[in-house]
């Protein structure tokens, strides 16, 4: 494949003084028979990120290409896509947040050997690990099959913003060539990208494990949003937003699972919220015979 550039790696960052070197090194560290370009993005840090991406830009000045803000972006609801989608030379799109790292040399070669060989293919994932920040060591597995699979529509749709890890994602930007309306609107994560893949083609997940996501991070998005009650509600109504505009965009042909991932998001917050009369309620009593429940018991309840 040569010298074209096959990969747009899509990182953001914005105070990851701590992590960035190590995302940049793991960028850096692939091995393929193509080549690939890492788009950067720093969001207006405040810290020395930004002085840290330079000295790499200044190293590897046809590889790493970054745009250096002077107002935060983020705190305006300008998704930092847009300022990639049009600069971007890949055939396909990696994500990696400046906060996370890859593991696997290989991982950006499987991935496109794959997605070369399946055209029907919009978007390829892998398990993942999940780091603490703090303590540096491995607090789960991001590990949603046991071998490798074909995810349906539903299946993404149920399984819900945590399903993939982010820095295992990489999708055709051919298959995905613009983000439509519920994309842009939505305030939330990945769960909006994942579904815009399973409803463009195939998503496929490797069970090889190829990266690592940090947990834990002070500032980070889940730092932020998911650590009280208040936020959590706020984040499930952002969702519901999200799969009420998918609903339309799809004309309804997914109307009986996003009914149920709702029904089923706003039975773990009254549980988290110790409204257990509420959930014994018609329509929601159905969540206590699922296999789910019995793992979110065994693992804390979480949303």
């Amino acid at each position: 494949m040569g010298n074209r550039i096959m990969v747009s790696i899509e990182c953001n960052a914005y105070n990851h003084e701590d992590f960035i070197a190590e995302a940049l090194d793991s960028m850096l560290m692939q091995k393929t028979d193509f080549a690939y370009e890492i788009l950067i993005h720093d969001d207006a840090s405040t810290d020395r990120t930004a002085d840290i991406i330079r000295s790499y830009e200044q190293q590897y000045p046809d590889i790493v290409k970054p745009i250096y803000q002077t107002e935060n972006q983020y705190s305006q609801d300008i998704p930092f896509e847009v300022y990639n989608s049009e600069r971007a030379l890949g055939k396909y799109t990696a994500v990696c947040e400046g906060d996370d790292y890859w593991t696997d040399r290989e991982k950006l070669q499987k991935q496109v050997d794959y997605m070369e060989a399946h055209s029907e293919c919009s978007m390829c994932v892998h398990a993942a690990e999940k780091v603490s920040a703090v303590t540096k060591k491995r607090v789960a597995t991001v590990r949603p099959s046991n071998k490798d699979k074909i995810f349906s529509v539903e299946e993404v749709i149920e399984g819900g913003g945590e399903l993939f890890a982010t820095n295992s994602i990489m999708y055709s930007r051919e298959k995905i060539p613009e983000m439509p309306e519920f994309y842009l609107n939505a305030t939330i994560g990945d769960y909006p990208i994942v579904i815009l893949g399973a409803l463009s083609g195939t998503v496929y997940y490797m069970d090889r494990n190829m990266a690592a996501y940090r947990v834990e991070v002070k500032g980070s998005w889940t730092d932020l949003h998911l650590n009280d009650i208040s936020e959590k509600k706020k984040h499930l109504q952002d969702v519901a937003n999200l799969l009420d505009e998918v609903n339309v965009y799809t004309n309804f042909k997914y109307d009986n699972v996003i009914s149920f991932t709702k029904k089923r998001n706003s039975f773990y917050l009254l549980l988290k919220q110790l409204e257990i009369k509420q959930t014994l309620k018609k329509g929601y009593r159905q969540f206590y015979t699922k296999p789910e429940f019995f793992k979110r018991i065994f693992k804390r309840i979480t949303i």
